[in-house]
């Protein structure tokens, strides 16, 4: 049976390469959400549907049983203490943390009809590594990895709950901390293994903590960041 899985945020990044990565498997169907589906191009497992962090998925669009779900939208607000305003709080507590809560709270009737669900967020390595100018949206990942070990209590056994905790990321997002060779050189130069990550091997991990293959895993915070939080050269 073709399992259902709802990627919040799919046309860039990692949540892009995931669909990539899913689209062509025989064993899943893909609900793909964006702000703006135009960015989608068609594939016979896509079904595009819409959802924001104000107002969640549009009705009737999700499946009566949902496989996993994969919350992919997130912000890189980076400014000294001193700068950042409530606004900018505000604004990173609702994109990574209550628009994360309106996307489970909307597919969690469809996730407990599953026979093995799973759900993954995103949080960052500022959370585990204290770094200038992260305050913001530290903070609201922070509140990420507590709401998502909370539900992997709350769900278990039915529904699994992961977090991944990446490094600087090579997609859209990242694009203003990359967009110089100088740059890309100094964010290289920050990781043990002397590179940032990029985007499918961040959707290779998530597409393994969907699969049976991870079955036994929950509650986690699994660090995908060239060795940064733990190793120091």
């Amino acid at each position: 049976m073709m399992k259902n899985i709802v990627i919040v945020g799919a046309t860039s990044g990692i949540g892009a390469s995931l669909k990539e990565i899913l689209q062509d498997k025989n064993e899943y169907t893909i609900y793909a959400t964006s702000r703006d589906i135009s960015k989608f191009t068609y594939h016979q497992n896509v079904n595009v549907i819409t959802f924001d962090s104000q107002n969640g998925f549009s009705d009737g669009q999700l499946p009566e049983i949902i496989d996993a779900l994969i919350y992919c939208p997130g912000t890189i607000n980076l400014k000294p203490f001193h700068r950042l305003t409530e606004n900018d709080f505000k604004n990173d507590f609702d994109v990574n943390v209550l628009g994360l809560v309106k996307a489970v709270q909307a597919c969690l009737p469809s996730l407990k009809k599953s026979e093995s669900a799973s759900i993954i967020a995103f949080s960052t390595v500022a959370v585990q590594l204290g770094m200038s100018f992260h305050a913001s949206v530290a903070a609201s990942k922070a509140a990420v990895e507590g709401l998502i070990k909370s539900l992997a209590a709350e769900l278990a056994p039915k529904i699994r709950a992961n977090v991944i905790a990446p490094s600087l990321t090579n997609t859209s997002l990242a694009e203003k901390l990359l967009n110089t060779p100088e740059k890309l050189e100094a964010g290289n130069k920050r990781h043990p293994l002397q590179r940032i990550g990029n985007s499918n091997e961040i959707a290779q991990l998530v597409a393994f903590l969907i699969s049976e293959n991870s079955s036994w895993i929950t509650g986690q915070v699994i660090k995908i960041d060239g060795g940064m939080s733990n190793v120091k050269i």
